[in-house]
């Protein structure tokens, strides 16, 4: 039995209807004029597997960051045209301030560690906000606790990746 790209069938001249198609694949296949699809081996298979999951778990995570950020807009926290991103350590601790019901700008500008410490008045400004905690705390916690479970499925994801590629870690670093 072979797997055949229908991208190959597509390109070969010749009339194609539904009642016809075997036929003409039969046809096709003893004048030589496609080929079989290269079938990967099964290792290569579950590898490959386990990459796209890993590129999907990371396409998610990106898309609740940015609905965490809509979340954020909506009460009036523009903490992004301040911070690079909102999932650092000063953005964890100015979202957990706002999840145990504080609203002061200038409180939760303080929480700001690091090089976001240079930008405490632009961040009161940008933290100005009207934050409901029964109902933008709902949202920003399970959000939040979603982007943990995906960081810590990207993380299983990348392990059983390493895992797979050490039988080949030679050849893998050539590749690097």
């Amino acid at each position: 039995m072979w797997v055949i790209n229908a991208e190959h069938l597509r390109n070969v001249p010749g009339r194609k209807t539904d009642v016809a198609d075997s036929v003409w694949i039969t046809q096709l296949l003893e004048h030589g004029l496609v080929r079989p699809s290269f079938v990967p081996a099964k290792p290569i298979r579950m590898l490959r597997d386990l990459t796209r999951h890993g590129r999907r778990l990371s396409e998610e995570r990106t898309r609740v960051i940015q609905r965490l950020e809509k979340v954020l807009q909506d009460s009036g926290i523009k903490l992004t045209s301040v911070a690079s991103t909102i999932l650092t350590k000063s953005g964890r601790a100015i979202l957990q301030a706002l999840l145990q019901g504080e609203t002061d700008s200038a409180v939760l500008a303080e929480l700001a560690k690091g090089r976001l410490r240079s930008k405490i008045p632009a961040l009161q400004e940008a933290l100005s906000n009207r934050f409901r905690p029964e109902h933008h705390g709902a949202l920003v916690k399970q959000l939040l606790e979603h982007v943990d479970f995906l960081d810590a499925a990207i993380a299983e994801t990348h392990e059983r990746v390493a895992v797979r590629l050490r039988p080949v870690e030679p050849m893998v670093e050539l590749i690097t």
